[in-house]
This record gives C-alpha cells, sequence and structure tokens, in this order.
C-alpha cells in the first residue's frame, strides 16, 4: 500500500501578516498570496483572507464593515464570513473566510456570454437579498458621516446621500475661482428635485459595487465583499453605483494604475440585471434620481479634491450635467 506524504505547512514568515493573525488567536502558518488595493494590502489565503487598512482617512472603515457583515448572518446574501477585527501596530486589520472563486473582474475577460449573463442575474439575486436585510435608521460609514460633517472632508465621493446635496453645494462655493453662477445653477437643480426622494424608505447598499467586490465560482455569485461603505439609502443608490461602473469601468481598477474591464463588454450588464431584478429599475423618475446620484458624485469631487485639475474637470461634467447629458447616455435596460 502506497502511504501519502504528510502535508508540510509552511510557517507564515511576513512579519505584518504574523503579528495579526497572532492578534487574531488564528494559526501562523499557510500558503497566503500578497495583493495590494486602494486603500489597504491583503493576504489571501485557503482558508481566509486578511486585510491591513493603509489610509488614514478609513480608519474605522473595518469596525463599520464588521457591523454590516454581521447583520447579513444567517441570511440569503451570499458574504465572506466575518471572523476578526482590530487595531495593532501596523493599523487596523479584517479577517475574513476565503470565498471560492475569483473576482468578476479577474473572471469576466474569459467568460462567454452565458457564463456572464448567468453571473449577473446570480448578482441580481444576491442584491435583492441584500435589500431586505433590516438597516439601521441613519447607518452611514464613519469616514462619510466625519466627511459630511465638514472633517476630512475629502473622503466625501460616494456613495451619495441624498440630503448632503446642497451642503456640497456650500462646500464648493467656498472654493477660491468657484463658478457662483454654475453652482446658483445646481442649488436650483438639486432643490427641484429634493422632491423625488421624499417618500423613500432607505434600505442596506453595497455602496461601493463594481469588478473588484463580486466574487465568482463556475458562473454564480459566490460573495459580496468589502462593505466598507455599506449605508442606509434608496435602493437605485445601488444601481447608480454599477450603471456608473459598467459606463466606465477603465476607471475602476482593483488597484491605482492599473486599468478597469473594457465596458464594451458590459454593455448587456444592465439588461441582464433589469431581468433578474426588475424592481430596482421600477422606481418613477428613475433617470432624474440617476441624474441626482451623479450629481452628488461631481459635487464632491468639485468640492473637495485636493488637485485643481480634478476639480475643474467635475466642474465640467456638473455644467454638461446640467445640460441633460451625462454617463448614463449611452447604456440601455
Amino acid at each position: 500500500m502506497n502511504e501519502q506524504a504528510p502535508v508540510v505547512v509552511e510557517p507564515v514568515t511576513d512579519l505584518v501578516l504574523l503579528r495579526i493573525l497572532t492578534a487574531a488567536g488564528l494559526p501562523a502558518t499557510g500558503g497566503f498570496v500578497s495583493k495590494a488595493g486602494w486603500v489597504s494590502r491583503a493576504w489571501v489565503g485557503d482558508e481566509y483572507v486578511v486585510r491591513l487598512n493603509t489610509d488614514e482617512r478609513h480608519r474605522d472603515a473595518y469596525r463599520h464593515e464588521a457591523t454590516v457583515v454581521n447583520l447579513l448572518a444567517g441570511s440569503e446574501v451570499p458574504h465572506a464570513r466575518h471572523l476578526a477585527h482590530g487595531d495593532g501596530p501596523d493599523g487596523p486589520w479584517y479577517i475574513s473566510e476565503r470565498l471560492p472563486g475569483r473576482t468578476l473582474h479577474e473572471a469576466w475577460p474569459t467568460a462567454d456570454s452565458q457564463t456572464r449573463q448567468a453571473i449577473i442575474e446570480s448578482l441580481g439575486a444576491a442584491l435583492r437579498a441584500l435589500h431586505w436585510i433590516p438597516v439601521p435608521a441613519g447607518l452611514l460609514p464613519p469616514w462619510l458621516a466625519h466627511a459630511i460633517a465638514g472633517k476630512k472632508p475629502w473622503a466625501a465621493f460616494h456613495p451619495p446621500v441624498v440630503s448632503a446635496a446642497l451642503q456640497l453645494v456650500e462646500d464648493a462655493r467656498r472654493r477660491p475661482g468657484h463658478d457662483a453662477r454654475l453652482l446658483a445653477d445646481v442649488t436650483d437643480w438639486i432643490q427641484e428635485r429634493l422632491a423625488l426622494f421624499a417618500a423613500d424608505e432607505p434600505v442596506l447598499v453595497h455602496g461601493d459595487l463594481h469588478g473588484s467586490n463580486v466574487i465568482v465560482d463556475q458562473g454564480r455569485v459566490t460573495g459580496l465583499i468589502d462593505f466598507a461603505e455599506a449605508l442606509a439609502q434608496p435602493a437605485d443608490v445601488e444601481l447608480d453605483n454599477i450603471l456608473h461602473w459598467c459606463a466606465k469601468a477603465r476607471a475602476f481598477p482593483p488597484v491605482s494604475g492599473e486599468q478597469g474591464l473594457d465596458e464594451t463588454t458590459l454593455t448587456e450588464v444592465p439588461g441582464w440585471l433589469h431581468g433578474a431584478y426588475p424592481e430596482l429599475f421600477e422606481r418613477e423618475h428613475l433617470r432624474e434620481r440617476l441624474n441626482f446620484y451623479d450629481m452628488y458624485g461631481e459635487l464632491a469631487q468639485n468640492a473637495h479634491h485636493p488637485q485643481p485639475d480634478e476639480r475643474e474637470a467635475a466642474q465640467k461634467r456638473i455644467a454638461r450635467l446640467l445640460s441633460g447629458h451625462n454617463h448614463l447616455d449611452g447604456l440601455v435596460w
């Protein structure tokens, strides 16, 4: 009889990862693949994923994410179970279970049309389940709440918070060289549309849904990940994010300096999502509501981006939106 060779488990040698695993009470052994991110480092292991926050602006992000993920326990929302989180000498850290599969961003280019449709239909089912989760009133990521209150406002890009839109106009007015006439028009534009949201019932919204925050395997979604921006807002805030990704996918790479997916490969995504989750598209005055969310994002950039050229580019997009045009023009659902 042939005996199987013993499995050799190598010890972790990365000192930062070792400190995190030790703090979490997990074995410091096994193979981990190191990955970079926009505001974090990550180590992907066989059983769990370890993340380290490297951006001081989002220091409370993992505490918020743990709170949100714990709301999903026992639900039909596919997600990575939260195992531990804490704050160590290297920064805040978060550990979750390893989900089967890889990111949608990684899987999409080689997937055929049938598989792509199945993935998006599975995503629709996952989002419907997410939007049914009871959500605490006023749930906001701490960094976003601080930004809206005028503290560290550079972080206030997304997701949109309807009630804060006019505050962003005032923030933009405090910028040297602002276009007073344009901002006056924006104020009128916003005030004319606030009534569209008066009867809304906020739901649990992921807030940053794109190819890198969806895990897929064999044509289905095995998990939504990175709930650091989750909040209580209208469900079509989620739709706005997804449509923005479809229209400008190259601007959503997994890490800074790389390139996102080719937008031409995503043209059928809105239609597939509509078929799987039609209620998300049935809001009265949907296009005007989506335009409002877009205006929020552009105002945040115009008011708070530290680079003048980025603020100027946002100002031009605001003027175009006031004329009735934006990234939604070429999308079909």
